[in-house]
């Protein structure tokens, strides 16, 4: 019990609560004022509201009971109780406003792909029969080729089918479930790659462009988007006119055709191309699959898929770029047979430019080709019309070759018989027989003013008549011994003119022949 005297205040103090037991009077003034500022905070925060964070369930506060009464005149000094009197429908209806069914947390649902329950480093039905896995193909472009590494670039959509049990699961509506390439690594799938393949990849943007779509009844579409780059062997023996036919080659890598069966699953409908596929180069004639069986002596045989397409080069640009320019400089090659043999520099420079021009268009051919060991079709029009070309330059020198031998013979004969003058063109003569009437009339036509001496005529005549006599005995020669060339190589003027007919029959003839040969 607390005395009586320590209740009370003093005459100086206003009453205060009964918890105050202490003689507040008697206390300092600093400590009464620090005992209001206390009371005054504790009171303050007693009337703030209580914020609790949600857990699922409704928290109800229990009503505190009151203390007993004490025997004086306590009161207490904090009061924040809950009255006892609230209903039951205002706790339902704080529980219906404040309750977010979304948060409450329902627990892990079972996945339908029991991925986890199953060993997937297996194929499905292991140690039985071979599984059989479906491939059909949609090539989306065939980007280039490429003569000088002997392959091709194609993008297409590979798609995969096959069942796995483990991958069953129950559905009402029967409606399949499709994922990304996730799923892919934690499941087992066909192990395809590309034979004879330089180069391959799966397309990643945005994203990797890989689908697989799982049936309830176990049944798997596998699809992915690849560009493969792979080799194509080439036969450039009628090139440029002429046309390829390149394999892409599908397999198994570890699984032999024991374990899986690789197959086109609608035949020769298993393989889709886009319509708007094209080349510069060539013209796609025709698609079309094809499958046999591999052996690897040391793992055993295979299933082999093959995609084939056949390809014929378009000529026009090779028209342009190789044929017209060689024939042009063949044509060009033959002005110099209307050209005087005398006119040395023209005939030359010209044979000497048309010889350039052809090795050149040789060596850009030959540039833009693999080297092989063989003879290919753009080669023999390019070697035969170089020739012809070299030929017009040999044509000429043989003309200049001659003409300089005839002249020197004819300087020879002129040291030998200095005077060489003419006679009166009404006076034939025949010396000693050696001459005919005819050879004699044709050294008519002079001049009186060259009519030298009676003394002199004889030598001017004997000259004259000598280079003609030689001219004479070779004829005759010729014509009894059937050659004919003999004259048409003392005669300059001759060989021109036969080079004008041949050349261009000759190369008309090889042209008839190679187009026909080739096309």
């Amino acid at each position: 019990m607390v005395k009586s005297q320590g209740i009370f205040p003093c005459s100086c103090c206003s009453p205060v609560p009964a918890c105050c037991v202490i003689d507040v009077c008697r206390m300092p003034y600093f400590m009464r004022l620090a005992l209001f500022l206390f009371c005054l905070m504790a009171l303050v925060e007693s009337r703030k509201p209580r914020r609790k964070r949600w857990t699922g369930h409704l928290e109800t506060s229990k009503p505190r009971s009151q203390a007993p009464e004490d025997a004086g005149n306590t009161v207490p000094c904090c009061e924040h109780i809950r009255q006892s009197s609230c209903s039951q429908e205002y706790v339902s209806h704080l529980y219906k406003k404040n309750l977010d069914v979304t948060k409450i947390r329902t627990g892990k649902p079972r996945p339908l792909l029991r991925v986890e329950d199953h060993d997937f480093t297996m194929r499905p039905a292991f140690g039985g029969p071979a599984i059989p896995v479906g491939v059909d193909v949609q090539v989306e472009s065939l980007d280039s080729i490429s003569e000088v590494d002997m392959d091709f670039t194609m993008t297409l959509y590979l798609r995969h089918y096959w069942r796995d049990e483990r991958l069953a699961f129950p559905s009402s509506s029967n409606r399949s479930m499709t994922f990304d390439g996730r799923l892919v690594k934690k499941i087992w799938v066909p192990d395809v790659f590309f034979v004879h393949s330089k180069r391959s990849f799966t397309h990643d943007t945005t994203t990797d462009n890989i689908m697989l779509r799982v049936f309830p009844d176990g049944h798997v579409l596998y699809s992915m988007r690849i560009t493969v780059t792979a080799m194509c062997n080439m036969d450039f023996s009628h090139f440029p006119l002429d046309s390829q036919t390149c394999s892409l080659e599908l397999e198994s890598y570890a699984y032999t055709d024991e374990d899986l069966m690789l197959y086109w699953k609608n035949g020769d409908e298993s393989l889709k191309t886009d319509e708007k596929i094209s080349l510069s180069q060539f013209l796609i004639q025709k698609f079309h699959t094809t499958s046999r069986l591999a052996f690897y002596s040391s793992t055993g045989w295979y299933n082999r898929l093959y995609i084939n397409f056949t390809l014929r080069r378009h000529i026009f640009f090779f028209l342009l770029q190789t044929y017209f320019p060689a024939t042009l400089m063949v044509m060009l090659s033959w002005v110099s047979f209307w050209i005087d043999h005398r006119a040395v520099p023209a005939r030359v420079s010209l044979g000497i430019m048309t010889v350039l021009t052809m090795s050149t268009i040789i060596t850009g051919v030959n540039a833009s080709m693999p080297r092989v060991s063989y003879i290919r079709a753009v080669d023999i029009y390019l070697w035969v019309s170089f020739v012809f070309v070299f030929l017009s330059v040999l044509e000429y020198a043989a003309v200049n070759y001659l003409t300089t031998v005839q002249e020197q013979k004819e300087r020879k004969l002129r040291d030998k018989f200095p005077c060489t003058c003419g006679m009166l063109h009404s006076r034939t003569m025949t010396l000693d027989g050696s001459y005919s009437e005819s050879e004699a009339n044709s050294l008519a036509g002079y001049p009186r003013s060259h009519i030298l001496p009676e003394e002199e005529r004889q030598d001017k005549i004997v000259v004259h008549l000598a280079l003609n006599s030689e001219l004479t005995s070779s004829r005759k020669k010729g014509l009894l011994k059937g050659q004919m060339g003999l004259y048409i190589f003392q005669n300059t003027h001759a060989i021109d003119k036969y080079s004008r007919l041949i050349f261009p029959a000759f190369y008309i003839v090889f042209n008839l022949i190679y187009w026909s040969v080739f096309s």
